[in-house]
């Protein structure tokens, strides 16, 4: 098997959101949430604080109820594997306007950079096909990040994964609001709803 070629994440991330729209966001625990915050903070952007594996569902969710905007998904590898069982329920759901994007770098890059699943060989994107999602490539370059940019910011025929390879890497930390509370009521009034 040959070497694949990763990307840098910072710049990958920030390449991505380059032109967001109306798209809502959800991020995984740890680097990808620094990623997101650091390609610029955003109403529609929900960062997840000590909530290992639960930001695809948490994106379903937000794709459930609100149908009519693309719903993104920003996580890592380690996150997504934790959560692996909600590729499943997702595929079940068929959500059309959501996205699931994984940045791959086959470590778990939050706890020491210890070798994950997806670096010995398990592949998300094929995981999450035989889960029911309609759409799943990989990105390796910058012509599939155009591509990746395209599909997030459209709604679908049904749910896609795509993983983003990128280099193991030590990046500096760009940390958002941690207030819970705080980013759940800046979430709702970005979507319209009063105070709760």
């Amino acid at each position: 098997m040959g070497q694949v070629s990763r990307l840098h994440r910072r710049a990958a991330v920030a390449d991505l959101l380059s032109d967001r729209k109306d798209m809502l966001i959800v991020t995984g625990l740890g680097s990808p949430t620094y990623d997101v915050f650091a390609a610029g903070d955003h109403p529609g952007n929900f960062y997840l604080w000590g909530a290992m594996g639960g930001a695809a569902l948490t994106g379903l969710g937000l794709a459930l109820a609100q149908p009519d905007r693309p719903v993104t998904v920003v996580t890592g590898d380690g996150e997504q594997l934790m959560g692996i069982g909600g590729l499943a329920t997702i595929g079940v759901q068929r959500p059309a306007n959501l996205s699931i994007v994984v940045l791959d770098n086959g470590h778990y890059g939050e706890t020491g950079g210890q070798l994950s699943h997806a670096g010995a060989g398990i592949d998300l994107a094929e995981v999450a096909r035989v889960c029911g999602f309609t759409e799943c490539f990989e990105v390796t370059d910058e012509a599939g990040i155009a591509r990746a940019r395209e599909a997030i910011g459209t709604i679908g025929e049904g749910p896609r994964l795509i993983v983003i390879r990128i280099v193991h890497e030590e990046t500096p930390r760009a940390l958002p609001a941690r207030d819970g509370v705080w980013l759940k009521a800046r979430m709702r009034e970005h979507l319209g709803f009063g105070p709760n």
